[in-house]
């Protein structure tokens, strides 16, 4: 069984919290786009889970019915919520299990 070195465990716990703010950054910048109402609404999400963008169709605007668009921006942020974390889990399963971290006794060193 390897020696248990803390100092270089302290080094990869560093890396890693260095990728996984990289990853981070990353992902904030990139956007991802979800539709309702057969594209009649549409809501642009960020990485960081802000909203950046709600689009209307102009169609929408000239009925009367609130209570709908309400339902339909509801749907498209929802779904813009869940299509960008599952773009963040994608980024993060990229750091792999434990981000690499080389642990004696647990498949490391």
């Amino acid at each position: 069984m390897a020696e248990f070195d803390l100092s270089a465990l302290m080094k990869q716990a560093a890396a890693l919290q260095d990728k996984f703010k990289d990853v981070q950054a990353s992902a904030a910048e990139r956007t991802v786009t979800a539709e309702s109402g057969g594209g009649m609404i549409r809501a642009t999400v960020d990485g960081s889970m802000r909203v950046r963008k709600i689009a209307i169709d102009a169609a929408l605007l000239k009925g009367d019915d609130k209570d709908m668009l309400e339902d339909l921006i509801v749907v498209a942020v929802n779904e813009g919520l869940r299509r960008a974390q599952e773009m963040v889990a994608e980024e993060m399963a990229k750091l792999g299990p434990l981000g690499g971290l080389k642990l004696p006794g647990f498949g490391g060193e």
